[in-house]
């Protein structure tokens, strides 16, 4: 069997070289937008703690897709899901590993964990649910010194084609459109 060629002539064993997103153009244009304006610029590069922000600025929840915000800590969308729904845990206080937070502390953890799986399971209706600790840098942490769990949304077939063969994941709603469910379900 040939191997396609891609629009530019080059083998293609994937398949198409384009995959159609039209809802990501309000997008890329917002971002040569905010290039353009001095004060939509931040004022110092974003903290390598993204959760650490995040907690620091309630006032910003709605942007930062936090869904839930307790005294101890919030449930927030992952901007970079592995499937639509997917869910952040984390503590306010940053600390790198769970025995760094004490009794108390886990506690609390795991109460926003349980009411995330709850609002995940009310609000999407999930066929499974990973849920996980990626601790350090080694183990995958993409914020090593802030612990925080992942609730990922799972149904039976969603590793397919697209995610087995092309090496890419569909993402059929946008983080916004997400968020609108979670908070309207959040209650």
């Amino acid at each position: 069997m040939e191997t396609p060629a891609n629009s530019q002539g080059h083998a293609s064993p994937f398949g198409p070289d384009a995959i159609w997103a039209p809802w990501r153009l309000p997008y890329l244009e917002s971002l040569k937008a905010s290039e353009n304006t001095p004060a939509a610029r931040p004022p110092r590069p974003p903290s390598p703690d993204f959760l650490a922000d995040y907690w620091a600025h309630p006032e910003h929840d709605a942007a930062n897709h936090v869904i839930v915000r307790t005294p101890d800590g919030m449930i927030l969308l992952n901007k970079y899901p592995y499937a639509n729904g997917h869910l952040l845990v984390a503590l306010g206080e940053a600390r790198p590993s769970l025995l760094d937070y004490d009794a108390g502390q886990r506690a609390a953890l795991w109460a926003l964990v349980d009411r995330a799986a709850a609002l995940l399971q009310r609000v999407l209706e999930p066929q499974g649910v990973n849920i996980g600790i990626n601790q350090g840098r080694a183990a995958g942490a993409g914020v090593p010194g802030h612990l925080h769990v992942h609730l990922v949304p799972r149904w039976n077939g969603d590793t397919n084609f697209m995610t087995v063969v092309g090496t890419v994941r569909v993402m059929p709603a946008s983080l916004d459109a997400m968020y609108e469910r979670f908070a309207a379900a959040r209650a």
